[in-house]
């Protein structure tokens, strides 16, 4: 007689900043933090800690501008870190979101995406029902005689760089090698109805894995990371 396991017991609340380092660092590629300022969800099943989910800025105050926000009206998913759970990462990501809009009642629309140089094609996404806009366009990172991959922001043609106030030394591009970047997959999840209307028009097919005949977009799984600017595995 086959046997169906319980259904989880699933709890998300605010998590400080070393719960969510500690997420990050564990369970998603970047291992890193982006830049505050965020809003860190943390996600428990049974009882136990496994991961968070992190909205912010972006890596660009010009996120908004493309669908005529401001900054306060805009942010992005930058990270998705989980450990081993069973519950699906759509109703996790569903209860987030709503958690966010009580915070932050001006929000209007969110923006993640998912990185191809990763295997990421946005199945997290999909399953959750955002609308796909498209990928950016593709881009060099430099490559340094150490091996180390810089991104265009952090070298010069100069050797010198302004950053955080202060002139610092960093990699120049002509003692670089160029590495051509994939552009990412981005999603887009309006939280009203007027600027679902307006982004209704961006709307493009869900891009696919070649020949692939189950993504399972939506698994309880263990994730890597496909949310955000630097995002958790296209599941």
């Amino acid at each position: 007689m086959s046997s169906t396991l319980p259904k989880p017991v699933l709890r998300l609340d605010w998590c400080d900043y070393k719960a969510a380092r500690y997420a990050v660092e564990h369970w998603h590629y970047s291992k890193s933090l982006p830049t505050p300022p965020l809003v860190r969800i943390g996600v428990w099943e049974d009882g136990r800690y496994v991961g968070c989910v992190i909205f912010g800025r972006g890596a660009t105050n010009n996120l908004g501008k493309p669908y005529g926000l401001l900054t306060t009206e805009v942010c992005e998913l930058v990270r998705i870190a989980l450990a081993p759970h069973r519950a699906p990462v759509s109703r996790i990501i569903a209860i987030a979101i709503r958690m966010l809009s009580s915070r932050s009642p001006g929000t209007r629309l969110i923006v993640s995406f998912a990185d191809p140089e990763q295997g990421h094609l946005g199945g997290v996404y999909q399953a959750s029902n955002w609308v796909y806009s498209g990928q950016s366009d593709g881009y060099d990172k430099f490559k340094t005689a150490d091996g180390r991959i810089w991104h265009p922001r952090q070298v010069s043609s100069t050797g010198m760089k302004r950053q955080y106030g202060e002139s610092r030394r960093v990699p120049m591009i002509a003692r670089c090698e160029r590495v051509p970047v994939l552009g990412k997959h981005r999603y887009l999840m309006p939280l009203d109805d007027a600027m679902r209307q307006q982004i209704a028009p961006l709307a493009k097919p869900y891009p696919k894995r070649p020949c692939a005949t189950s993504i399972g977009s939506d698994a309880p799984a263990t994730h890597a990371g496909d949310g955000g600017a630097t995002p958790t595995v296209a599941l």
